[in-house]
C-alpha cells in the first residue's frame, strides 16, 4: 500500500510517501521544506499570516505530489506551533482546503508516541531501553521504551522557541547561553519526573538539529542521510560541536556544507538542548536517526 505521511512542525514541514507492506516502508519520496510555522508563536500566541502563507506553498507542492503518485492513505500531523497558536482554525481551514484533508492537531504525548514508533523500527548498534529524545522547533519529546512505550513526556523547549526568546546576539553572548541552559534544564526536570530515564541503555536522538550535529562531529563534507542514521556520537563530541557553533557567527555556521540554511539561525539552540539533556540524563552517547515522527506517521497509516 502507498502511502503519504506530512509532519509541520514550528520550524519544517516534511513529506513522506511510502510504500508500505507488514514488515517494510520503503521510501518513494522524502522532502523537507523550512516554513518556519512557529515564527513568533512564543511571544505572540499566534500563527504569523506570512508563517500560514509559506506553508501553504510548500504543502501546495507536497499535495500535487501526493496525487501524482497515488497515495492510498494520506495523514498529515501537527505539532507544537499549531499546538500553543490561537489563530490555529485559521491554519487548519488552509490545510483542508489546499490539502483536501484536515491536519491532526497532536498532544505532545502522541507525537512522542509516533516519534518512538518510527525511531526504533529497524534500529540497528542499540541496546533497549531506548530513550528516544526528538529535538523539534517548539517541543521536545522524551520517550522510554523498548518494543513499544512505557512513558513518555513534551517539554516546551526547542531550536525554534529558545533561538527567539533568547539567543539573539551574533554569536550569542554568555548571558543568553546561560538562560538558555537555565530554561532546558528545567525543562529536563520536567521530563524526569514522568519519564524514568535512568532505566535506558540507549540515547536515540531524532530530528534536524541531532542529524547536524552528528554530521558536523563526523566531519562530512556534505550532509549525507546514509553515513548519519544510526551513527553514534559521544558526549564529548556534542559538547565541542555546540561550543564552536554558539562562538559562531551567523555567517561562520552557515558556510558549514552540511547546514541547511533555514537551520543556520537556529542549530545552536538545537545543539544546546542534545547537550544539555545528555549531562543532565548521564548519556555517554546518541545514536542520531534519520527514521523518525513522520515515519511514525507513515506506519501508523496501516492500521
Amino acid at each position: 500500500m502507498r502511502v503519504a505521511a506530512i509532519d509541520c512542525g514550528t520550524n519544517s514541514i516534511r513529506l513522506l510517501v511510502a510504500d508500505l507492506s507488514e514488515n517494510a516502508l520503503v521510501d518513494v519520496v522524502r522532502e523537507m521544506t523550512i516554513v518556519r510555522l512557529g515564527q513568533g508563536v512564543d511571544q505572540t500566541g499566534r500563527l504569523a499570516p506570512e508563517a500560514i502563507e509559506r506553508t501553504r506553498v510548500a504543502l501546495a507542492g507536497y499535495a500535487a505530489q501526493i496525487r501524482e503518485l497515488g497515495a492510498e492513505r494520506v495523514r498529515m500531523v501537527a505539532t507544537s506551533a499549531s499546538r500553543d497558536a490561537s489563530n490555529a482554525d485559521d491554519f487548519r481551514a488552509m490545510v483542508q482546503s489546499t490539502l483536501g484533508t484536515a491536519p491532526e492537531v497532536i498532544s505532545g504525548d502522541e507525537e512522542a508516541r509516533l516519534s518512538f514508533s518510527g525511531a526504533v523500527r529497524g534500529l540497528s548498534g542499540g541496546e533497549p531501553p531506548y530513550l528516544v529524545v526528538d529535538i523539534g522547533g517548539g517541543s521536545t519529546e522524551f520517550v522510554l521504551g523498548t518494543a513499544g512505550v512505557d512513558a513518555a513526556r513534551s517539554v516546551d523547549i526547542g531550536c525554534v522557541r529558545l533561538t527567539e526568546r533568547h539567543l539573539h546576539g551574533d554569536p550569542p553572548t554568555p548571558a543568553e547561553t546561560a538562560a538558555t541552559e537555565r530554561d532546558i534544564v528545567s525543562a529536563v526536570d520536567l521530563a524526569r519526573a514522568a519519564v524514568p530515564v535512568e532505566k535506558a541503555r540507549t540515547l536515540v536522538g531524532l530530528a534536524g538539529s541531532v542529524t547536524t550535529v552528528t554530521a558536523l562531529a563526523l566531519g562530512l563534507d556534505a550532509y549525507d542521510p546514509g553515513k548519519i542514521h544510526h551513527a553514534r556520537i559521544t558526549r564529548d563530541q556534542v559538547a565541542e560541536v555546540t561550543e564552536r557553533l554558539l562562538a559562531q557567527t551567523r555567517e561562520e555556521r552557515a558556510a558549514y556544507p552540511v547546514m541547511h540554511p533555514g537551520r543556520v539561525d537556529v542549530i545552536g539552540a538545537g545543539a544546546l538542548v542534545l547537550r544539555v539533556l545528555m549531562d543532565e540524563v548521564g548519556a555517554e552517547s546518541v545514536v542520531a536517526s534519520e527514521h523518525d515522527i513522520l515515519d511514525g506517521i507513515a506506519w501508523s497509516l496501516a492500521d
